[in-house]
């Protein structure tokens, strides 16, 4: 798949999730698989720039290409400078929100709030596009509700004002994360436009991705939450879909080796006080579903400091591997 003069590596796409894909974690899905990472939404207001926060989320220092930021808002004109300065800073893909569906998001008009309005789409699309060298993006969701599914409306919109690839989630706006993503929206914008089309939502294991290609003959497929704990599923999907065989899973050594070179970025990222509790929520992806997880968190989630979160994750893993060794 191309977006521009960008030649992915594979089909396989890291959802942009709030408070998710950071800078460390875009880097290991696309090290363990991921043709492409989307960074999290950064805001269009050219207040928060100067933030540390804001500097953080829009960074990309070193990030395997090609290099994706999400920006969103609601006025043409500052989302059309919001592009310029992250494409001033290096950012190759710009890659715009209208697929967020949280409350603080679409209360303002943006996000998928901004399904509703056709017309604004297409402002706020040609004022990015014609503001910037670098291709490019849209994220939707099918419509504002079930019965305002208007994608493929959307979808035109977006090929005549030069966006060179659309990601659409597989629900409407109403539907939140609730109830099962549908597909068939999806097929029908692949085959009313002709820019790339990616499918996304509920794509969990390598045979859905197969399924959900085939049946929407989408470009490529954006996983989110999936990943959340095992940023492994790309390698997994991308072996799946070249071989029609699946991968072993990740033994409890290499989970571990993982788990703890990504907490080691974060610290490097963030520092020891914020870096301490974004890894609180990775740690507790990771464990879930493993022996004595749930006891294992709620003692992890209380220590303050990176050498007691590494010494207790390194324990725990020891713990897990020590008995799988006895059990066999």
């Amino acid at each position: 798949m191309n977006i521009g003069p960008y030649e992915l590596a594979n089909s396989l796409i890291l959802a942009p999730m709030a408070g998710v894909t950071d800078l460390p974690f875009r880097q290991l899905c696309k090290q363990l698989g991921a043709g492409m990472a989307v960074s999290e939404m950064v805001s269009s207001n050219s207040l928060l720039w100067g933030s540390k926060k804001t500097r953080r989320r829009a960074s990309h220092d070193g990030e395997i290409k090609p290099r994706s930021v999400q920006i969103m808002g609601t006025e043409p004109a500052m989302m059309a400078e919001a592009a310029r300065f992250n494409a001033d800073q290096g950012a190759q893909l710009i890659d715009i929100n209208m697929g967020c569906p949280a409350k603080k998001v679409c209360n303002v008009l943006a996000g998928s709030a901004l399904l509703q309005d056709e017309k604004l789409v297409a402002q706020i699309l040609r004022a990015v596009v014609d503001a910037v060298d670098v291709p490019v993006t849209l994220k939707i969701r099918t419509g504002w509700d079930r019965e305002h599914r208007n994608a493929v409306q959307i979808g035109r919109i977006a090929e005549d004002s030069g966006i060179q690839s659309l990601a659409i989630h597989g629900r409407t706006r109403a539907d939140m994360y609730r109830g099962d993503a549908e597909y068939d929206t999806i097929a029908e914008v692949k085959q009313a436009i002709g820019i790339p089309v990616v499918a996304n939502g509920d794509i969990d294991t390598p045979e859905k991705a197969r399924f959900v290609l085939d049946y929407t003959g989408a470009d490529a497929v954006m996983i989110g939450r999936a990943a959340q704990g095992r940023p492994w599923i790309f390698r997994e999907i991308d072996h799946y879909l070249k071989t029609g065989e699946k991968l072993p899973e990740p033994g409890l050594s290499e989970i571990r080796d993982i788990l703890l070179g990504h907490l080691h970025n974060l610290y490097a990222f963030y520092g020891e006080y914020t870096g301490v509790r974004v890894a609180r929520k990775h740690i507790s992806w990771y464990s879930k579903g493993q022996s004595h997880g749930g006891a294992f968190r709620q003692a992890v989630n209380r220590v303050e400091t990176i050498e007691e979160q590494l010494d207790m994750t390194h324990e725990f893993f020891e713990k897990l591997i020590t008995r799988e060794k006895m059990a066999a």
